[in-house]
């Protein structure tokens, strides 16, 4: 039995409430993909529940009748985690978008899984607290997917990515039970830690509903700085001499010659065109430290070989010089039909010669590629602009995504830093992990959910 099945849909409708299933094509049409470009899938029908217990009465109709569900928020995803498999229902959690509770003095918030990622930062910030993880669609992407994903952001390399500030998960598990796991106490050690094995899983194991989410006291200053570079060397370069400093700035992002272009081209910040590369430092904390610190910054710039160090005279300028890596995907969407944003993370040490590889990559394949990402941990994003109506053209770029995967794993890399595994990966993963770890994730995902209900096709086959 599949999602469309007339006495299936009538049984959502009588669970949720009619207008929250959606059966037509064209209100199932936006539910058939996510982010990721040229992935696509069938949509069965599509349920909004508005609670938790709503949640477990569809699973636990799902689970009566066989039928799979895949899990999605905003659908921002970049992975294919949330496209549609033949059959399924998507279970879209939209609704459920509240920021629930603010506990100041236990410096915590508690979040149902479709509320905002910038909308949870906001109501920290009434209380002076802050979210630290800021993926780069944090303005529409949901804490649920958030965590589904383990996503990342620009303030990785200081503070982290989601799994470091997950304290609590509610979770619906594939026969519709309710669980929970970990709770608001900075120490627990009380039996095996289950909430990480949700943490990462692109909703194969569980759905989650509500977190319980760690808040840290909101800096009091903060100092950015835009350098440019006549080579990538020497802006990886400056990072590393950075680091061993013991300087451990909030963000080291970087963006290479065509996507400068393309974001002077879209944004107009008044960005060198000539440049090779362009680093964007932050660094935030007490204001003496901060001032200290940028001064170094500034310092071991120059001395890498930066052409201009440009430091931001106030807020509004920060924002300014920011936009140059938060509009990067949209700068480089503008240029052709397709935009295919990759991820993949190299040691920091690696980077430059990973940087100069993919252009090696674009010029040998005959493709046109943008690179950019945080070069304070290593997570590049080379973004190929293409046409996907152009079968001979993406048959180039997934030969050049196998040369960089290729390239990623020989010189010690993961195959995705922020992205997730979902369709996208999948075929790499067992040679990133080996057999036996491949092997052991495979039999939890049956333990867990053995009709293979939940996001099937999804991480492995």
């Amino acid at each position: 039995m599949g999602a469309a099945d007339p006495t299936f849909v009538d049984a959502l409708r009588a669970t949720v409430g009619a207008p929250h299933v959606l059966t037509s094509p064209e209100d199932t049409l936006p539910y058939g993909f996510d982010g990721t470009a040229a992935l696509k899938g069938p949509v069965g029908a599509v349920v909004l529940p508005g609670s938790t217990e709503e949640v477990a009465a569809v699973m636990r109709l799902a689970h009566g009748r066989g039928v799979p569900v895949v899990t999605r928020g905003s659908g921002t995803g970049l992975s294919g985690g949330s496209v549609p498999s033949p059959g399924s229902l998507v279970l879209c959690l939209v609704r459920m978008d509240q920021v629930l509770a603010v506990d100041a003095p236990n410096l915590t918030v508690r979040v149902q899984a479709g509320a905002i990622t910038a909308a949870v930062d906001a109501a920290a910030n009434e209380h002076g607290l802050f979210y630290p993880p800021d993926p780069g669609s944090m303005k529409i992407s949901t804490i649920g997917g958030n965590v589904a994903e383990n996503s990342g952001g620009l303030r990785g390399l200081k503070y982290g990515v989601t799994r470091d500030y997950v304290m609590g998960l509610e979770v619906v598990l594939p026969d519709g039970r309710v669980a929970r796991f970990g709770n608001a106490c900075v120490k627990d050690v009380a039996g095996y830690s289950m909430k990480d094995l949700f943490i990462g899983s692109e909703g194969t194991l569980g759905i989650i509903t509500e977190v319980l989410l760690r808040l840290l006291p909101r800096p009091a200053a903060r100092r950015t700085m835009l350098a440019t570079y006549a080579t990538m060397e020497e802006a990886a370069q400056t990072v590393s001499d950075i680091i061993a400093a013991r300087i451990i700035p909030c963000t080291l992002e970087f963006l290479d010659r065509t996507t400068v272009g393309c974001v002077e081209d879209y944004a107009k910040i008044g960005l060198p065109r000539d440049c090779e590369a362009l680093l964007l430092m932050e660094t935030d904390g007490h204001p003496a430290a901060v001032a200290e610190e940028a001064g170094r910054m500034a310092e071991i710039a120059r001395a890498r070989g930066a052409r201009e160090v440009r430091t931001a005279a106030d807020e509004a300028e920060a924002a300014r010089l920011a936009t140059a890596r938060r509009s990067a995907f949209s700068a480089l969407a503008r240029v052709r039909p397709t935009t295919i944003l990759e991820d993949v993370t190299v040691p920091r040490d690696r980077l430059a010669e990973m940087v100069g590889y993919i252009a090696e990559v674009a010029k040998k394949r005959r493709l046109r590629v943008g690179t950019f990402g945080h070069m304070g941990d290593g997570n590049l994003h080379p973004t190929f602009l293409t046409d996907e109506r152009d079968a001979d053209e993406m048959a180039r770029v997934h030969e050049a995504l196998e040369d960089i995967v290729t390239k990623t794993l020989a010189v010690g890399g993961t195959i995705t830093g922020e992205h997730g595994v979902g369709l996208a990966k999948k075929a790499w993963l067992r040679r990133q992990v080996g057999e036996g770890s491949h092997d052991l994730m495979r039999e939890l995902k049956r333990a867990w959910d053995p009709r293979g209900l939940l996001n099937p096709g999804k991480i492995f086959d």
